[in-house]
């Protein structure tokens, strides 16, 4: 396995198992933190890993990621989506990865769809 030079992460933290976002009262939601802890790393040694089982020229989507580190449960890597967005935006930013958007580079936390994560 290639390691790679990543920059400082903060870790992640664990989230609530309810959310009250919805006026009928809480609703349950999957506190993937505890039953899925993922630090910033392992987000990003699961992102460089599916790029190095691929050709140099593919790209991957966020979501493969999320599903790689929360099988199961649809809410569980829908709920890891924003971390792994966010790690792959530090690392854009480090140039250790190329984010884009039907071939347009893009910033990873930035809105308009899909992009997809490739080496730089």
């Amino acid at each position: 396995m290639t390691h790679y030079a990543m920059p400082m992460f903060r870790p992640r933290v664990s989230r609530s198992a309810y959310d009250s976002a919805s006026a009928a009262g809480p609703k349950c939601r999957i506190g993937i933190a505890s039953l899925h802890p993922t630090t910033d790393s392992d987000i990003a040694d699961t992102l460089f890993r599916l790029l190095d089982s691929r050709a140099s020229a593919a790209t991957v989507c966020p979501s493969e990621v999320a599903r790689v580190l929360a099988p199961g449960a649809e809410t569980a890597w829908r709920a890891l989506m924003p971390e792994v967005r966010r790690v792959a935006s530090a690392l854009a930013a480090a140039n250790l990865l190329r984010v884009t958007r039907k071939g347009v580079p893009v910033d990873a936390m930035g809105p308009g769809g899909p992009i997809r994560l490739g080496r730089p």
